[in-house]
């Protein structure tokens, strides 16, 4: 059945006998806007392939610093671009999604991040590399938004959290492999052969395309509303307690990506003993997307956010502190990896529901711009480090991070978080 008449299929039903209740209602609206269980499937698995391709160029930096004689603090601009670029623009585009369909961005977005990461082996100078970096985060900006969107709203309210904890470990899971799958292209056939690995994404694309929603639905909709409000609305309230957990959440991660490796070298550490840490920390942040989305349906959000919140700081501070390889640090990086990421799926759906109208838009919001904010505060705990050492830096930083739970403290109870955003969607 194409998506087209799923969508009538979905707006016909709320005229049905027996089909008049709120959450019938509710369910036919948000299928017709939002995406089917196949849709739902397919935008999960694109994920996870974009984010795959998002994670090429850590590993081979080293490659293609020798192949274009660059040093360390231009590979670091590189790093910041990708991530810039796949953060900073979420929620302009975003809110374009919202206003002109999800389908087109969930399908050019993707084959964008796969053609030109997967193009950065033979880029001929910096120049063009960082524009391919910046085209490329651009292409992984556009879908994750609507993406998310798609993905938690395949079926009924109350499992919103289970559906987009799916979304979040694909994209987890992706993140994970794509440094091994980097590597093992280029150590057959060089960089030369890395563009090869945008295939499997242009395949995949066409197959999404035709399960997504066309959007019709949204797009009538939308053309009934003034342009900006959305907007406007998104920007106050609740919505900026919400981006503030996320970028100290996204700070506590970076701090603890960037600085870990860096100390494990520095108290003599093996490399493969760093990489280890980061590899168990990530794994468990997989973990924990599913968890944090699957509780999300089941219990006071602001409470889950304030207790994740709470028991992240000691969590990260063992995690510095106890030498890498024993088994308090294994569990304690694993703790730390688990609850970072469980703050995610709660967080994304309550800025979904604060802007019924333009929920890419908060989407956009909770994940890329709060991602951008932290990563950029990052810099400071470098320079910190610099100055006072690696250690005592990353120990600065972890007590930060109780802002979190000053802020998750701050946000209304769950109920009357639904009463604002029912008035804003005018039910």
């Amino acid at each position: 059945m194409s998506s087209t008449a799923d969508e009538e299929r979905a707006v016909a039903s709320t005229g049905r006998v027996g089909s008049s209740s709120d959450e019938q209602t509710e369910d036919a609206t948000r299928l017709a806007a939002g995406g089917t269980t196949a849709a739902a499937v397919a935008v999960a698995i694109t994920h996870g392939m974009n984010d795959m391709y998002s994670a090429f160029l850590h590993p081979l930096l080293p490659r293609i610093m020798d192949r274009l004689g660059l040093n360390v603090a231009l590979a670091a601009t590189l790093a910041m671009t990708l991530s810039l670029g796949g953060s900073l623009v979420q929620p302009a585009v975003g809110h374009l999604a919202d206003r002109y369909g999800r389908r087109a961005f969930v399908v050019i977005g993707p084959a964008m991040s796969a053609v030109f990461m997967s193009l950065i082996g033979v880029a001929p100078s910096f120049i063009v590399l960082v524009v391919f970096l910046a085209l490329a985060g651009l292409g992984s900006a556009a879908f994750h938004p609507p993406g998310s969107v798609i993905a938690a709203s395949s079926g009924s309210s109350s499992t919103r959290g289970a559906r987009y904890s799916f979304f979040s470990f694909s994209g987890s899971l992706g993140y994970a492999v794509g440094p091994l799958v980097a590597v093992a292209i280029v150590s057959r056939g060089g960089l030369e052969r890395l563009p090869y690995a945008a295939i499997p994404m242009l395949l995949l694309l066409p197959i999404v395309f035709a399960v997504m929603p066309s959007g019709a639905h949204q797009r009538r909709q939308a053309r009934h509303e003034e342009p900006a409000v959305s907007l406007r609305e998104a920007l106050r309230g609740p919505l900026a307690l919400v981006f503030g957990i996320s970028a100290v959440s996204a700070f506590m991660q970076r701090v603890y990506l960037t600085m870990k490796p860096i100390l494990v070298a520095e108290t003599g550490g093996s490399e493969q003993a760093g990489a280890t840490a980061l590899s168990i920390y990530l794994g468990a942040q997989a973990l924990g997307s599913l968890a944090g989305g699957m509780l999300a349906d089941r219990m006071d959000r602001r409470h889950l956010l304030l207790w994740l919140s709470a028991l992240s700081m000691p969590a990260h501070a063992l995690a510095f502190l106890l030498p890498a390889g024993s088994a308090g640090a294994l569990l304690s990086t694993m703790t730390a990896g688990f609850l970072n990421m469980a703050l995610l799926p709660p967080l994304v759906l309550i800025a979904q529901e604060l802007v019924p109208r333009g929920e890419s838009l908060g989407a956009g919001i909770a994940m890329g711009a709060a991602w951008a904010a932290g990563s950029i505060a990052v810099l400071g705990i470098g320079v910190l480090a610099d100055q006072i050492g690696v250690l005592a830096a990353a120990l600065v930083a972890v007590p930060l991070t109780s802002l979190g739970v000053v802020l998750a403290w701050a946000l209304p109870a769950d109920g009357r978080l639904e009463e604002r955003a029912t008035r804003k969607g005018g039910g």
